[in-house]
């Protein structure tokens, strides 16, 4: 997969591509917007954001791939990021 990330991104150029994952954002948002103002959720609903989930996990994947970044970097700073908003929280809890 690697290989067709690479592929795709070196294509279309980093520039368009990024353009192109903030189409891909914004329509996650609007995904999620819209399920969250439903009175009952409805697994299309459900369906069609984690259909938009995985576009943007696919852009994420192109730019790594490109910047030669590695998930388990990713994992770490997502760890260090969580730990220090559950630290603010917890203040803002006193």
């Amino acid at each position: 997969m690697s290989e067709d990330l690479l592929k795709i991104i070196n294509h279309y150029g980093i520039i368009p591509q990024l353009k192109y994952f903030q189409s891909e954002i914004f329509e996650l948002n609007e995904a999620i917007i819209r399920h969250d103002q439903e009175a009952y959720p409805s697994d299309i609903a459900t369906e069609h954001i984690t259909e938009e989930i995985a576009d943007v996990l696919v852009m994420l994947s192109q730019f790594m791939e490109y910047y030669k970044i590695e998930p388990y970097d990713i994992h770490m700073t997502m760890e260090q990021k969580i730990n220090r908003q559950l630290e603010r929280i917890e203040g803002e809890e006193k």
